[in-house]
């Protein structure tokens, strides 16, 4: 795990400060936390430097989703300052979104990297489908759905978020506009699900890794890495107000677009990730 090039070094930092600036971006622009973007980035930097193929997955999903706390809380100040939002759909997600957490979170300590990728890809493709061929018939409804509903939701995004270790902001997304919620409302109340998931998300992942702690890189606490986190973190939160400014400048069907844009992209890389 030492004695790496300085090239090498130096590549991979590049690499941490492109993904932390994209990572921002996304989550600015989106209400996502950009784990789609750094997961991936980590699994290559933690391979390079010799970590465990049996534990590698879990610690970028881990690490991921604790870069995100401090991203996802700009992005949902930024989103919040230029309007009021529906936060008591917040209030309504925190206990189904931490139970879906925890609940995730404990399957994906457990399951094999093909699962966390093809559950990904599948649930990309068809909300990116959803925002590029946008229609009012895809409306469910004109107002958002009633506490057992909204709990189901709720148990959904957190279990999904903690499978993939991302911040639940594309499914909080399309929920909230199948339900008639304006598209900006919808990615900044995503950006504070966000807040709940990585919360809830990094605490959980500690715990799991505990047991692992062996065969963890150093400066590692369970499935968080401390290093990954020092790197990306601060990058990717200050770039996220920029990314809620981009989002308030464009159309509601621009943002939509790029959201789909978005989404296929990455579930088309993860595809291609999965053939032999």
């Amino acid at each position: 795990m030492f004695g790496i090039p300085a090239s090498e070094l130096a590549l991979l930092a590049v690499a941490i400060v492109i993904g932390g600036v994209l990572t921002g971006l996304l989550a600015g622009l989106f209400g996502v936390g950009g784990g789609a973007i750094i997961v991936p980035v980590l699994y290559e930097i933690f391979r390079i430097l010799g970590v465990s193929e049996d534990i590698r997955i879990q610690l970028c999903v881990g690490t991921s989703l604790a870069i995100i706390i401090p991203t996802s809380i700009r992005s949902y100040l930024a989103h919040r300052a230029r309007g009021t939002l529906p936060t008591g759909v917040l209030k309504a997600w925190i206990v189904p979104i931490t139970v879906g957490v925890i609940v995730g979170g404990v399957i994906a300590a457990l399951a094999p990297a093909p699962i966390f990728k093809s559950f990904f890809a599948v649930m990309a493709l068809l909300l990116g489908a959803k925002f590029l061929f946008a229609n009012e018939r895809w409306r469910i409804a004109g107002t958002l759905p009633g506490r057992a509903l909204m709990t189901v939701y709720g148990l959904f995004i957190g279990f999904y978020s903690a499978m993939m270790g991302v911040g639940g902001g594309a499914v909080s997304t399309l929920i909230l506009s199948l339900y008639g919620q304006p598209i900006h409302a919808a990615v900044g109340i995503s950006a504070g699900v966000g807040v709940i998931i990585s919360v809830v998300g990094t605490i959980g992942f500690i715990i799991a890794g505990l047991s692992h702690q062996a065969l963890m890189p150093p400066l590692s606490i369970g499935y968080v890495s401390l290093i990954g986190v020092a790197l990306m973190a601060p990058v990717s939160a200050f770039v996220a107000p920029y990314g809620a400014r981009i989002a308030h400048a464009l159309s509601r069907r621009k943002l939509e677009l790029a959201f789909g844009i978005f989404l296929w992209i990455v579930a088309f890389r993860f595809i291609v990730s999965l053939l032999p």
